[in-house]
């Protein structure tokens, strides 16, 4: 054997070192070693991606793999001896002169191979590892003669195609791993429908049964899943779909430019098909999609001509057209219902065809494709077939053309509430006929109901206005609404406590995210979009007066960092409200983790406190209502899937009118920490109240540390205290937060702070508002020094305001007696 062509992997409790020729290309693996830690043993890498042996979960075993560089935990993207893995600590890779390269075990024994073979004279053979996490053998011509992109795992990267060759005859699918323990083949595989004249189609099998269909292909993503890839806008990312006489793929890849954004698409072993990307340096991966999502994403659940309905209970229903006829009485299959026609076809010249919209395209097993037809002609290719069922186009993309004709029977349509297409399905001439009568119908006795209830809803509405404003005059101000019947108008649905019930499957223990003052909060799917539903305790310090509250006041905003509420139920006892789901939680869930709070590197930070400074920018202004929100906290500030803030939780909040700038109030409400000393002392608050809580959420955000219970070795101050004597000593970096100490850029960090302090003053008329607070931190004209802050008492002085009145509860936390410097 040729010694330099020989990469050699002594035991891993040594040295690993890798022997191959020079060469001059920047992404070829490279020299390297490395003491093993007794667990991964990386022997060579590149800028993302690290080959070497590993031991997956709690497994001994010993595998040949490559796994993404710097990720917690490791990630694994491929295996090459899956199915024979090294049993003890020795192992040896040999590149040999032929071009295959082989893992031969302590014993001599070949229990992997390329099974590659170069044409012609090859002396200068190479392995590398490219920055794609693709492991290639190319020749002294460098053309590649084998790479692992053809033979994938569990893991689809950029680059790599699903698909077929028709040539070769080989087939790129994924395959699932057995367990985390053990990465050979498991039950699962996601692979292409690949028969020549079919249409693409996406399925995740369990061996040769179809679980889930992903819905043939439109021309941008797949049928009513658009977001199973990533977002076809996205600059990211470029997508191909390759559809010729030698071979059909997909593939997708990214830019090589953005070095900071990772994805990965995986077939987990229990047959789930998960979207995960991670923004550098954070290590942690984000799941941004994972399939199926619910109950219509099985295969084929409501059988032929059925149609699948995840809104409606029961799920199942048929097609217009067809209805429910009972199966042989004697059959033992659970499902004793299908769906058939109401009339039989006779390929009569009156024959139509009746459109359904929104739908996930069926099957395309028993369809035909062609390329060069539009909509019209497929019609008429259709009608003069009197074996064609129905037929679509199933390209959604401008000017596109494309023709699918279906034979025999339609199975697993569903419906979905948006992206979804058009398919027009076969009726006999009476049925379409009888269908038309029955819209005709509606459609009029429609529109008499709705101008009825117009009416009723106009004199309703001017009766509760009268009613509402009688209340509010003698009930006070304190709050924007309380008033159940004012909740009718608002611009959100209101949801049945069976549907929110369904969408967290019965409010399931594995569902729940958190819990607060105000009651748990669950994860749920509803119409196909994930939510968090804040269901309301019997035994919360929130009442219905602020539950009320929050649906009137937050229904009327929009804004990308304000929280988007989607729905609410109220039913029996039953009080929920239903919020766009925020993957990452809230902000106090990595502030004041000492596992999590790396993940917030200083840019993300900054950038979340500007947004937040852009979301009271708009309670305060630019809103049609002018609103204080009385309880700013980090656990009120959510995290979207790209870190965005989004100010929520608006039970507390108070709407002023348009010639109001403050207000008083006998009951303070709000969180311990946060609340300015004006509104503590006396019940005064205005929008600066806001603004004071701002500048303590700042100097948290900051810090990494809370306000309420800083402790420092040298003073008795609290953190606005601390802050203030670093600023004036010139020490600001000894405030940021330890994890952030070796990158951050120390004028956004002494602006940031510094806005901060100018927030906490004691003086309401001293704070700046909060235009002038977004212009700052972007950095507009020069900032005045800041006057001692709010609450800045030594200990010793705290007995003199211990009779302060009494400051009632916060909806999320603590009962405030008194005024406390700690």
């Amino acid at each position: 054997m040729n010694m330099n062509l020989a990469i050699m992997l002594i035991p891993f409790t040594t040295l690993f070192f890798f022997i191959l020729r020079t060469c001059r290309s920047s992404d070829t693996i490279a020299l390297h070693q490395n003491v093993s830690d007794g667990h991964d043993t990386v022997v060579s890498g590149n800028a993302k991606f690290e080959l070497g042996f590993f031991s997956p979960g709690n497994s001994k075993n010993r595998y040949l793999g490559i796994w993404f560089k710097n990720t917690s935990p490791q990630t694994v993207v491929w295996v090459a001896n899956r199915e024979t893995p090294l049993t003890d600590n020795s192992g040896v890779v040999k590149l040999d002169n032929q071009g295959n390269l082989a893992l031969v075990n302590g014993s001599g024994k070949v229990i992997w191979s390329s099974n590659s073979l170069a044409s012609g004279a090859n002396i200068n053979l190479s392995a590398q590892l490219l920055d794609t996490g693709n492991l290639v053998i190319k020749n002294g011509n460098e053309s590649i003669i084998w790479q692992s992109f053809d033979y994938p795992g569990d893991t689809y990267l950029p680059g790599m195609k699903l698909g077929k060759n028709f040539i070769s005859g080989k087939e790129f699918y994924l395959t699932s791993w057995r367990s985390a323990d053990d990465p050979s083949p498991g039950e699962y595989t996601l692979r292409y429908s690949i028969d020549k004249g079919k249409y693409l189609q996406l399925y995740i099998m369990r061996s040769s049964a179809i679980e889930t269909r992903l819905g043939p292909y439109n021309g941008i993503s797949f049928s009513g899943r658009p977001n199973i890839t990533p977002d076809p806008t996205d600059p990211r990312y470029n997508m191909y779909m390759i559809v010729n006489q030698n071979e059909t793929y997909y593939t997708y890849t990214s830019n090589s430019n953005d070095t900071t954004f990772l994805i990965r698409i995986v077939v987990t072993p229990g047959g789930k098909l998960g979207i995960l990307q991670q923004k550098l340096p954070n290590r942690e991966w984000i799941e941004s999609v994972s399939l199926p999502v619910d109950y219509c994403d099985n295969y084929e659940v409501c059988g032929p001509y059925g149609s699948c309905n995840i809104a409606t209970s029961p799920n199942c229903g048929c097609l217009k057209g067809f209805v429910l006829k009972k199966l042989n009485e004697t059959s033992h299959d659970n499902d004793t219902n299908v769906c058939g026609r109401k009339v039989a076809l006779d390929c009569g010249p009156k024959e139509g065809f009746l459109r359904f919209s929104s739908m996930k395209l069926p099957d395309t097993i028993n369809a035909v494709f062609s390329d060069n037809m539009s909509l019209q002609d497929c019609e008429i290719a259709c009608k003069k077939n009197c074996s064609c069922t129905a037929y679509a186009n199933p390209n959604i993309t401008t000017g596109s053309m494309g023709c699918l004709l279906w034979f025999r029977d339609l199975i697993d349509a569903r419906v979905y509430s948006q992206n979804g297409q058009d398919f027009y399905v076969r009726l006999a001439a009476s049925e379409l006929s009888d269908i038309h009568r029955k819209k005709r119908v509606v459609m009029e006795v429609s529109f008499a109901i709705v101008s009825v209830l117009t009416l009723l809803g106009l004199l309703l509405a001017f009766y509760i206005r009268r009613k509402w404003k009688k209340r509010s005059e003698l009930h006070g101000k304190d709050y924007i609404g309380s008033n159940t019947n004012q909740m009718g108008s608002v611009a959100v649905p209101l949801f049945s406590l069976s549907k929110i019930s369904r969408a967290t499957n019965d409010f399931s223990i594995d569902n729940k995210l958190g819990e607060g003052g105000f009651g748990p909060v669950y994860k749920g799917v509803l119409e196909g979009q994930e939510i968090a539903v804040k269901r309301l305790s019997k035994s919360s310090g929130q009442g219905l007066v602020e539950f009320e509250n929050e649906v009137i006041c937050i229904a009327k905003f929009q804004h990308r960092n304000l929280v988007k509420l989607l729905g609410y139920c109220v039913q029996g006892d039953e009080k929920m409200l239903i919020y766009e789901y925020m993957p990452n939680k809230s902000l106090d869930s990595f502030l004041f983790d000492e596992s999590r709070k790396s993940l917030l590197d200083w840019s993300q930070r900054f950038q979340i406190i500007q947004g937040i400074a852009r979301g009271l920018l708009y309670l305060h202004q630019d809103s049609r209502l002018r609103v204080v929100h009385r309880d700013l906290k980090a656990g009120n500030i959510l995290l979207d899937h790209q870190m965005c803030p989004k100010i929520s939780d608006f039970g507390l909040a108070r709407m002023f009118k348009e010639n109001e700038s403050e207000a008083n109030t006998r009951r303070v409400v709000g969180t311990l920490g946060y609340i300015s000393p004006e509104y503590a002392a006396n019940g005064l608050f205005s929008l600066k109240s806001d603004v004071f809580s701002f500048g303590v959420l700042v100097l948290e955000i900051v810090s990494g540390k809370k306000n309420r219970g800083f402790v420092h070795e040298d003073h008795d101050c609290n953190l606005l205290g601390h802050a203030w004597r670093l600023l004036k000593e010139g020490k600001l970096i000894d405030l940021i937060d330890e994890c952030l100490r070796a990158s951050f850029s120390a004028c956004e960090l002494s602006r940031s702070v510094h806005v901060a302090l100018l927030c906490v003053q004691q003086r309401v008329e001293d704070r700046p508002n909060t235009p002038t607070v977004v212009g700052m931190l972007g950095g507009e004209g020069s900032l005045p020094s800041p006057k001692k802050p709010a609450f800045f008492i030594p200990e010793s002085e705290m007995n003199s305001i211990s009779n302060l009145p009494l400051i009632s509860s916060s909806v999320n936390e603590l009962t405030l007696s008194q005024v406390d410097c700690r």
